[in-house]
Order: C-alpha cells, then structure tokens, then sequence
C-alpha cells in the first residue's frame, strides 16, 4: 500500500515530532477495515491561550480552541479527568466540536487509582466509565496510571481490576511507576497478564529531561519519574507518552528513534497513539519539518 500521510505537527516546548508519509501497511483510507486512522497524534492540553497566532489562527478565542485542536491533530491526552469528572454536559460538547476518528484518551480519576488497592475501587471505576461512555466512538484508549508505590506484589489486585474494567467496550492500558515492575521478571508476569486480557501498557519514554546536566523539572511541583523504558507493544496497540525537553535538540536522537520504531509497528498492522508531553506550556509550537520516518 502507499504511505498514510500524516501532517507535519510540532509541540509545546517547541519540540519538532514530524510524522510525515509513515509507511505502512494498511488498508485504504476508505476501506471498511480501516475505520480510523492508524496512528493517533496529540498532545496533552488544547486550550492553551499562547498559540493563538501560530498554532492556531489570529483571533482565536477559547472557546473555539478544540474545534482548532481537532483540526490539526487526532488525540488528546485527557489529564484533567484525573481531577475531575467531566459532567454528561462537557462530554456532550467535547463530541459535538470533534471531527470523526477524533479520540480523547483519559486518565481515570485520582481517587480510583491512587486510593490505596484497586478492587475496592472497582464501583467507582464502572462509575467513571458510565460517563466517559458519552463520548460514543470519540472515546480511544484510557488509561490507569499508578503511584509509585503501587509495586508487584500488587498484581492480582491489578488484575482483578482490569477483569471487571468493560474492556470490551473501552480499552485501557496501564502505566506502572514502582521500579520493580521494570525487573525482567516483574515485567514479564506483568505483561502476560495485560497481553492475557487484552490490556496495554503504556510506555512513558521521560529519557530526554533526564540526558542532559540541566533540570527542566526544577520548578515543577510533580516530577516526572527516571524509569527503564520497555518499548513492547501488547495486543493491538501502543500508547507512547513522550515527555519532551525544553531544548529542541535534545529532544531530536529520541523522535527519531521512535520514528523508526512507531513506522515498523505500524508496518505490523499495529495502532499507535503518540502523545508529547512538556512540563510547560508557555511556549508557543512552531510549525517546521525536521525529519521523515522511513
């Protein structure tokens, strides 16, 4: 098949990730088989009021922000779902200013997964779900991140949860923070479990703050953990959350890397979705080629 062409984007921080022409193989744009786009490209906010004039046009107002986001790009991470619930209202809107194969991939709420245990937030979850459900095909891969003191020993509670989590109806992946879940070992009884239901894992790539002798998380009230990056896909998709440096060169050696790697998943029939995420969103992207997957 030809290439899937993809628009040129860049991202907060001023970071370049350009995905143009990834080739892989995939059936035609309008091919049943093919209902949505292969790779999902976003961010982790939309309403940001500095890329007026460049990201988005002069003039533009907040609340026109996500129907411009969903223009230019096809996800957005939902972080604010960690805070707070959205009301059946605000997910009616998110819908209505969203173009088809527009997907919003959110966190589940704070008080499910840093509670302590899972199973005895299982009520709660299904809670959670019976909202986020609202957004009908809007609605792509949530995702349940955990604490860092969520270790292995906690597996089976983990895996009750996602047992009774609908994961027919909402696939969901896990994002693990304990360094003992990256012990090969660990990690192994952790991805037969999530490959056994059919769950992904998300891979949280933090390695450009953390290669260069400076501190772009300096000023930051959470920092971002210094974790093992495991790039596997499990199942049918893969959900990457790249947390990008403020010195656009830095980040460069990464995206280039997963360029190849997002290409050859994609060749494999897998999907992908991609989100950069900076610890700032005081700097304007700007829109620049860069580089071209293979």
């Amino acid at each position: 098949m030809g290439a899937i062409p993809v628009r040129s984007i860049a991202i907060p921080y001023d970071t370049l990730f350009t995905v143009r022409n990834f080739a892989a193989t995939a059936p035609p744009s309008n091919s049943p088989a093919r209902q949505r786009p292969t790779l999902q490209l976003g961010l982790a906010v939309w309403s940001f009021p500095g890329w007026i004039g460049d990201f988005y046009p002069k003039g533009s107002t907040s609340k026109t922000f996500l129907d411009l986001y969903g223009q230019r790009l096809t996800t957005v991470e939902g972080n604010t779902t960690f805070y707070s619930v959205p009301s059946a209202e605000t997910i009616a809107r998110w819908v209505d200013r969203t173009p088809e194969n527009f997907e919003f991939c959110l966190k589940l709420h704070r008080d499910i997964t840093h509670a302590g245990l899972l199973v005895p937030q299982i009520e709660r979850a299904r809670q959670f779900y019976a909202t986020i459900a609202g957004l009908g095909d809007r609605l792509g891969v949530s995702f349940l991140q955990l604490p860092p003191r969520y270790g292995p020993a906690s597996l089976r509670d983990l895996e009750t949860f996602l047992t009774a989590w609908p994961r027919d109806h909402a696939p969901i992946a896990v994002e693990v923070r304990h360094p003992a879940w990256f012990q090969a070992d660990r990690a192994a009884a952790l991805n037969a479990m999530l490959d056994r239901l059919h769950v992904g894992r998300v891979l949280l790539d933090t390695r450009p703050i953390y290669s260069t002798d400076d501190d772009p998380q300096q000023h930051s009230k959470r920092k971002k953990p210094q974790l093992p990056l495991q790039p596997i896909v499990i199942g049918d998709y893969a959900f990457v959350r790249f947390i990008s440096h403020p010195d656009v060169e830095v980040n460069l050696p990464f995206l280039r890397e997963w360029v190849d790697r997002v290409g050859d998943w994609l060749a494999a029939g897998k999907r992908v979705y991609f989100s950069c995420i900076a610890r700032s969103k005081d700097i304007r992207p700007t829109l620049r080629d860069n580089f071209t997957p293979c």
